[in-house]
Parts: C-alpha cells; structure tokens; sequence
C-alpha cells in the first residue's frame, strides 16, 4: 500500500497547488472550495496505479490522473445542483454556499480545466487519451440522465439501473485505469481488462454506495443518511424490495414513499428493507462485482507485485464505511 499512499500524497499536492485566478472571485472561489474538501481521490489514483501495473512509473500518468479528478469534481457540483443536495464531504455543497448559477459555472470550468492537463501528454498517446475521455464525459452524461429520467417512471428494472450506474459511474473508474495503461502503451487485451476491471469495481462500488447511504453511520457519511430514499431514487435496494415485497409491504412501502416526509419516511422504509433482506441480496450482487474485478485483473501477465496496490485499493473500496 506503499505506493498508493505515495500517488494520493502527490496528487494532494498537485491539486493544492492549481492556480486559478483571483478574478473573478466567484468564479475561481467555488473552485478552491471545493478542491479542498478534500476526497479519497479514487479515481486519479486508478490512474497512476493502472500506468504503474505495466511497469511505467505512475508519475507519468499524472495530467491524465488530475484530468480525471478534475472532471469527477465538476460531476460533483453539477450532481449536487440536479439533486438539490445540501452537503458534499460534510461541507456545504457549491450551490448552497454560493448560488445554482456560480455552481454551473465554476463546474465548467473545472471540465475545460480537465481538458488543459490532459493536452500536456505526449502526442503518442494523446489521441487515444482524447478519445477514451471523451467516450468517458459523454457516458456519464447519458448515465445522469438516465437517472434524472427514472424519477418521473413508475416502474424501473434493475437491469435498466445497473446500465445507469454502470455509466455514471463505473466507466470513469474503468476510463480511469484505461488511461493510465495507455500512457503505458500496454497492448489492447491488457488494456481492456483493466478497463474491466474498473466496470465491475465501480459496480461494486455503487453498491456499496447504496448500502451505506441507508446504512452507514452518520458521524462519518458526510452526506444525508437516507437521503436516496428522501429524493425517492430508484436505487437497487428500492427495486429490489418492490420485486421482492408482499402485496401488504408493496402497499405499505407505496405509503410511506409518496405520504410520509423526513425521518419518518427514512425509518418506515428502512424498517420495510429490514422484513424483506433487501441489505443481505444487495451484498450478495456488490460481492458477485467484486470477483468478476478479480477474474479480470487476473488475466493480466505482468508481475503479481505490480497488482498489489490495486488489489489493495479495490478491497478497501469494498469495506469501506463511508
């Protein structure tokens, strides 16, 4: 885990040193807000392990890495705005803080800014970064809408949400990996399952999101705990229940998502969950992700010290608790 820790220091210190401008403040402000909240910084770091597995010092993957992290966090002040949520990190989120209009604007800066550090690599492999980042930003819009479609549907399938997830966010950490074996210049079967590899974690990882934005504890989520079910989202563990639930439960957790509000509705559902099992077979799916990343990684011929930090980040991925 020694070089995990080294790559998150490096890109801490990277991003602390962007240098924005002072004018105007409100555009450039929200930026340094937000930057210093702070993060896992996940996905930037897939980058430069997924650079560093093929042998390649993961330092030279380091623009592609911020332009990733950069991008994330423009997904994030936009997300925020379209889920009118009110913190991110257990800070206040950008349009909260400042306005929706300064969040839209300070979030599309941070896209061009994405942009202006992946142009710094090399003109080799330029290209292909280019075009697996924009393949990548256009995925994560149609999964966005797909998600903000499946508020106004009655009736959602899980094959449907794991598709939207699957694109908002399991193919940023694939894209994550694929580009940090392209500044590698790995050969495409090896390029490809590792970009597999970060599909079926960042699936994993979703579900793992959605077990703990109901049952995580509270002092350390950052967010709202609950708060998918306050925005009615068609999470897995909703779909779930409602394939699975009795007429009478179909009929009680139909109640409490269109009549109670609040913590009322919070507990109601969760309580409902908790009859049905709905945490055990969200685990069960979160795991089965999880051993398909493995299968993937395995494929791989390159030293098995090279996975080591890899291997390391996807299992706290798994076990993490908030």
């Amino acid at each position: 885990m020694e070089e995990l820790r080294e790559y998150q220091a490096i890109l801490e210190e990277r991003i602390n040193k962007l240098n924005f401008p002072e004018q105007p403040e409100n555009l450039y402000d929200p930026l340094r807000y937000f930057l210093k909240l702070g993060g896992k910084r996940t996905r930037p770091t897939l980058t430069m392990l997924g650079c560093s597995l093929f042998g390649v010092p993961g330092i030279k993957a380091i623009n592609a890495a911020l332009a990733v992290e950069l991008f994330h966090n423009f997904t994030l002040i936009h997300d925020d705005i379209m889920d009118e949520a009110p913190l991110r990190r257990g800070k206040e989120t950008v349009h909260e803080k400042w306005n929706t209009n300064i969040g839209i604007l300070s979030g599309d800066v941070l896209f061009v800014e994405a942009y202006d550090h992946l142009s710094h690599h090399e003109s080799d492999v330029l290209p292909k970064l280019l075009k697996i980042f924009s393949r990548t930003a256009k995925e994560v819009c149609e999964g966005q809408q797909m998600d903000m479609d499946f508020e106004g549907l009655d009736e959602v399938s899980i094959d449907e949400y794991i598709e939207m997830i699957r694109l908002k966010t399991s193919v940023l950490l694939g894209a994550a990996l694929e580009m940090g074996a392209t500044v590698a210049k790995a050969n495409e079967k090896e390029t490809q399952a590792i970009y597999d590899f970060g599909v079926n974690i960042g699936l994993a990882f979703q579900m793992q999101d959605d077990l703990l934005d109901l049952y995580a504890d509270p002092d350390k989520f950052g967010k709202q705990v609950g708060g998918d079910i306050l925005a009615k989202k068609k999470t897995y563990l909703l779909l779930k229940a409602q394939e699975l639930a009795t007429p009478d439960q179909l009929e009680s957790l139909d109640r409490a998502m269109n009549q109670l509000e609040g913590d009322e509705r919070i507990n109601k559902v969760k309580t409902i969950f908790d009859e049905i099992g709905i945490k055990s077979h969200a685990e069960k799916v979160k795991n089965t992700y999880y051993k398909k990343a493995l299968s993937n990684i395995d494929s791989i011929n390159v030293p098995e010290e090279n996975k080591s930090a890899l291997l390391g980040l996807a299992k706290f991925l798994m076990e993490r608790d908030h």
